[in-house]
């Protein structure tokens, strides 16, 4: 929001000439009306005359008077504060992030591996959508949600940094993780309500069924968009073993098994809804990309603007030094002629 002063009749100002005009006027009388007396012998003034208080003071009046008629000039002119804010255009979106965080997430086709290859996507995803409510829920073999929906995305970024295996018990309950994504966005007032589900396996946990939740989420107006992550066939997958000399991480190759019937089934019962496979960072960078470019809902702003009148501060400041002027011209400044 910008506030700026502007005057509704700036041509007044013009009569702000007359304070100079005004001061010269006064200081050429001031002068004039000093007495002068001719004594050829000044001996007796020899002691030298001090002002009164008074005499000093004297001025004060005038000074008044120039007040007054500064403010005075500036009241007519109108000043008034302006605000306003620029138009421009926001998404309309609010976005749930939900990750599997099961521990075939650790498997190292995505490197290092495609838990941080998630996350990190994830960042750059959120880090471009300023404007957009967002939040973030994990799950393995149960559910939660780690970040409601907020427009502080710093909060978001600081919860997205803290997803490790181990957070919650393994597993893969898919339909709990959708169940608790769509109950934190079902009553959202947004354009567009958007659910991106991150995972990497095949539903083996929870009470909720993954199509039972896709068919809420369609209920809802939610669009589905779904991420099976995993190369195509094996994966590397890294093992902690105990030898006598330590602990010690061997590979397995382990197969990849993502249900992607049933994701594309879930992804296609939403209005708009996707099934997209990555199989590589660069794949998974892509696939976020092109959601990001698809969920443009653009809203427009209208553009705000209001003036408020400032001129009261100075109508009371101009009546305030005029009624002093008067007062003081009357009683301690009087004069008889």
């Amino acid at each position: 929001m910008l506030s700026q002063i502007t005057f509704a009749n700036p041509k007044l100002l013009f009569l702000l000439l007359l304070v100079p005009a005004a001061i010269a006027w006064y200081l050429i009388k001031y002068r004039k009306q000093k007495p002068e007396l001719h004594f050829s012998n000044i001996s007796f003034f020899s002691g030298k005359a001090k002002k009164t208080l008074r005499q000093r003071l004297r001025p004060l009046v005038f000074v008044l008077r120039i007040i007054a008629l500064t403010a005075a000039i500036i009241a007519l002119a109108r000043p008034q504060t302006k605000l306003s804010r620029q138009e421009m255009k926001v998404e309309g979106i609010d976005v749930m992030l939900t990750i599997d965080v099961s521990g075939s997430m650790l498997a190292e086709d995505f490197k290092p591996n495609r838990l941080k290859a998630a996350k990190k996507v994830a960042r750059n995803f959120i880090e471009g959508r300023k404007t957009d409510r967002m939040g973030l829920v994990i799950f393995a073999g149960e559910a939660f949600t780690q970040t409601p929906l907020t427009i502080d995305h710093n909060v978001l970024l600081g919860q997205l940094d803290k997803i490790e295996f181990g957070t919650v018990e393994d597993g893969t309950a898919l339909g709990d993780g959708l169940a608790t994504a769509i109950n934190r966005i079902k009553d959202s007032k947004a354009v567009s309500k958007v659910i991106i589900l991150l995972t990497d396996g095949v539903n083996n946990r929870g009470s909720v069924d993954p199509e039972s939740a896709a068919e809420i989420a369609a209920l809802y107006g939610i669009r589905l968009y779904i991420i099976g992550v995993g190369t195509r066939g094996e994966a590397p997958y890294p093992f902690k073993v105990q030898t006598p000399f330590g602990t010690h991480t061997q590979y397995q190759n382990i197969p990849v098994e993502i249900d992607e019937p049933m994701m594309k089934a879930m992804a296609e019962q939403t209005e708009g809804g996707m099934y997209f496979r990555a199989t590589n960072n660069k794949s998974l960078q892509k696939i976020f990309d092109e959601i990001d470019q698809m969920e443009k809902t653009k809203i427009d702003v209208t553009q705000y603007n209001q003036t408020k009148d400032e001129q009261l501060p100075f109508l009371i400041i101009a009546l305030v030094a005029f009624v002093l002027e008067i007062l003081l011209g009357l009683t301690y400044f009087k004069t008889t002629p």
